[in-house]
């Protein structure tokens, strides 16, 4: 049975969050400034992953925006200046990089739907994701050095991982649009798809997941996050670790027994 979405949950004026067979939709909603950040919509979507992370009866994210853009970064006129209260350490500190930490550290899978420009902080946002589909006509923008400033929100890290050295500097330093059909080159995205095709083959991988061993997700997002930085031997004892751990689950247990009973196997995430 569905834990509902708690009372605190209900209150949100900058997002929309929907729980239904496993499968809770967080979708940005401040249309009207293309899904900009500011302080409440930061907020918010910390609240949203709390939430991920706590209800067991989440077992997948779904993440998108309403309206013509997924998220256009942080929204200026909400942003500090030099001679504002609040300086861009105060912002990261306290707003960005506890949203994607708590994104990455989900032990669940995430799916981002770019239903639009992903710009700046939004970029960063999709990019913290596990999975990602776009439409046709989406871009992706590190923006940053258009105002004068540096990617921030995980960008950086994300970049190199996913595109290497060289192509993370261009793309950084340029700051220019990458279309839908270039993200896909580099495994910026795993799917492009039109625009009206994007939540049904969204909710074809949601539901894939929703249905999958939740746990072993989990690890297996650990363990690409954490590899990278280890040797060949490091990466080898960490596997004999979370092998271990995923060996443990009733989702491997039950799994084993309907292979040798010859039926499938049905997960339930624990």
């Amino acid at each position: 049975m569905e834990r509902e979405i708690t009372d605190s949950m209900t209150d949100n004026q900058t997002i929309l969050t929907d729980l239904s067979e496993g499968i809770y939709t967080i979708t940005l909603n401040r249309p009207e400034v293309y899904n900009a950040f500011n302080e409440q919509l930061t907020t918010e979507l910390q609240n949203a992953f709390k939430e991920a992370l706590k209800n067991d009866a989440i077992r997948v994210v779904v993440l998108t925006g309403s309206g013509k853009a997924f998220c256009s970064g942080q929204d200026l006129k909400d942003a500090p200046t030099g001679g504002g209260k609040r300086s861009l350490r105060d912002s990261l500190e306290r707003r960005y990089n506890p949203l994607i930490r708590a994104m990455r550290n989900l032990p669940k899978p995430i799916i981002c739907a770019i239903n639009g420009v992903a710009a700046g902080a939004g970029c960063s946002l999709a990019l913290a994701c596990d999975y990602r589909l776009m439409t046709e006509s989406a871009k992706l923008i590190e923006v940053f050095v258009r105002i004068g400033l540096v990617p921030d929100s995980g960008s950086s890290w994300f970049l190199v991982r996913n595109v290497g050295v060289a192509k993370a500097f261009e793309l950084a330093a340029t700051g220019g649009d990458i279309a839908a059909p270039k993200a896909l080159e580099l495994g910026l995205v795993n799917q492009v798809v039109a625009a009206e095709r994007l939540i049904d083959e969204t909710m074809i991988v949601a539901r894939a997941f929703a249905t999958g061993p939740t746990k072993a997700y989990g690890y297996i997002k650990k363990m690409i996050d954490k590899v990278s930085t280890l040797s060949l031997d490091e990466a080898l004892d960490y596997e004999v670790y979370m092998q271990e751990a995923a060996g443990r689950t009733e989702d491997y247990q039950n799994a084993v027994a309907a292979f040798r009973e010859k039926k499938k196997a049905v997960f339930t995430g624990k």
